[in-house]
C-alpha cells in the first residue's frame, strides 16, 4: 500500500484481484447473459479501473452452468466441473466486450487452452498486461476441476502479486446473521481467517480462505448493489468486511 495514494485521495490498493459471480451477468434470479446486466458490471469495472489500479478480475459461470450441481445430477465430477468453467469463458468473453466498447484495453486469459478466442494463463504474461494499464479477465478458472471459482481467485491473486481479494456479492458484507432474513443482523467490520472457517461462515470456501491467510492476503467482502462499494473499497472505506491475520 502507498501513504502517498492515500493522502492524495488515490487508491489504497497498487493490485487487487475481483472476484465476481456470474450472477452479475444476468437479470436478478434469471440465467444466461443479459446485455444491461453486463453493460452495469462494466461500468463498475471500469470506473474501478480508472482509479489508477492495476485490475485482474475473476468471474464464475453460476448464471450459465454450476459443476457442482452436475455433479450431482450424476455427470462424473471432473466433467461437470470442466462445463462449469466453459461457462465462466462465455462470462468472460461478454464483459471483454462491454469494456471493449467503452474504449478499455482488456485481455481474456484462460486456464484452460482456448486459444482460439482467449490467451492461456502465463503469469509473466499477465502480469505484463497489468503493468501496462490493461484489465485482465481470467477464465476457466484454476483450469483444474475439484477447485470452485474462489479457491482459483485467491491463487491467481497469490500468483500475481496483489494486495487484496475482493469478493463482490449480493449483500454488503459479512453479517452474523443472514440479513434476508433476521432485521436486527450487524455487519461485521472485520473478521480473522480462522473466525471465518470456525464459524462456518460460508463466505468462500476453507480452500481458499487457508490460502489467503497462508499468504497474508486480505479479503475484503462487498455489496455490488451500490455502485460505488467498489470504488470506496479501493480507497480504503469502510464498505463491507476486511477479512485477514
Amino acid at each position: 500500500m502507498s501513504d502517498s495514494n492515500d493522502d492524495a485521495g488515490g487508491p489504497r490498493y497498487r493490485r487487487v484481484l475481483l472476484k465476481l459471480s456470474g450472477e452479475s451477468l444476468c437479470e436478478p434470479g434469471g440465467n444466461g447473459v443479459d446485455v444491461d446486466a453486463v453493460s452495469q458490471t462494466a461500468e463498475l469495472v471500469l470506473a474501478a479501473h480508472g482509479l489508477g489500479v492495476q485490475l485482474a478480475v475473476v468471474i464464475g459461470g453460476g448464471n450459465i452452468i454450476r459443476g457442482a450441481q452436475l455433479a450431482a445430477l450424476g455427470i462424473n465430477r471432473a466433467t461437470a466441473d470442466y462445463m462449469g468453467m466453459l461457462g465462466t469463458a462465455v462470462n468472460a468473453l461478454a464483459l471483454q466486450d462491454a469494456l471493449e466498447k467503452r474504449v478499455a484495453e482488456t485481455r481474456v486469459c484462460s486456464g484452460l487452452d482456448i486459444p482460439k478466442v482467449m490467451e492461456p494463463f502465463i503469469r509473466r504474461r499477465v502480469d505484463r498486461h497489468l503493468e501496462r494499464g490493461r484489465i485482465v479477465i481470467l477464465a476457466a478458472g484454476s483450469g483444474a476441476p475439484f477447485f470452485t471459482t474462489d479457491t482459483a481467485a485467491a491463487l491467481r491473486a497469490v500468483e500475481l502479486g496483489g494486495e487484496a481479494l475482493l469478493k463482490a456479492t449480493k449483500v454488503d458484507g459479512v453479517y452474523d446473521k443472514d440479513p434476508n432474513v433476521h432485521d436486527d443482523a450487524v455487519r461485521l467490520e472485520k473478521l480473522a481467517y480462522m473466525e471465518v472457517m470456525n464459524r462456518g461462515l460460508g463466505i468462500m470456501d476453507k480452500t481458499a480462505v487457508t490460502m489467503c491467510m497462508e499468504n497474508d492476503l486480505p479479503i475484503v467482502v462487498f455489496g455490488m448493489a451500490d455502485p460505488q462499494n467498489l470504488q470506496g473499497v479501493l480507497r480504503g472505506e469502510s464498505c463491507g468486511t476486511i477479512i485477514s491475520h
